[in-house]
């Protein structure tokens, strides 16, 4: 029997699109993350990791959308060849199965290390970004994910012992974002 093939997809945020990753490839499962890569720590990227098995195929449109740290990236793929699953980056047109292949692995560590700059980057640009508006009296901070009427009722719904995850889904925001509003006085 042949395995599955699995889709892994990640976009940075909620608003962004995530219909050109993986457009026409026949896919089993598909695991969805809208967060960003710097962080291994994703609910859908661990869930994908515990359901792929020997024999499967996960295929990510691009390294940078595995991640966008070197050294987790790194892991990622070494856990998973450990495992017996191949990875395939569409974009790149780079496939890892855990065969010794000492040019796809200098191509693998240079993408992944693009792609940890070009973070760093974005990160840069977006600090001088906001050091200039503050500078011209333009930068207001980021708006509040929760109004203070939605506190306010997320109060009073999780104290009559509503789940705090279920809430969160029902708001549209992170768990951290929802105890972050309730721990706010």
């Amino acid at each position: 029997m042949t395995g599955q093939h699995v889709g892994y997809i990640r976009v940075s945020s909620i608003g962004q699109n995530t219909a050109r990753q993986l457009d026409g490839i026949h896919l089993d499962e598909v695991f969805e993350d809208k967060a960003s890569g710097k962080d291994r720590s994703r609910p859908a990227l661990e869930s994908c990791l515990r359901h792929v098995r020997k024999g499967d195929v996960l295929h990510i449109h691009s390294i940078d959308r595995l991640c966008r740290n070197l050294t987790h990236c790194l892991e990622i793929i070494e856990e998973l060849a450990e495992k017996g699953v191949a990875v395939h980056f569409v974009k790149e047109s780079l496939t890892f199965s855990g065969a010794s292949d000492p040019m796809g692995k200098l191509m693998l560590q240079m993408m992944g290390a693009f792609a940890e700059f070009e973070r760093s980057l974005i990160h840069e640009r977006q600090a001088e970004g906001i050091a200039k508006a503050k500078v011209a009296g333009k930068y207001k901070g980021r708006k509040k994910a929760l109004s203070a009427g939605q506190v306010a009722e997320i109060k009073a719904r999780a104290s009559k012992g509503e789940g705090k995850a279920a809430l969160a889904r029902e708001y549209g925001v992170s768990r951290q974002t929802l105890y972050a509003a309730l721990e706010d006085r």
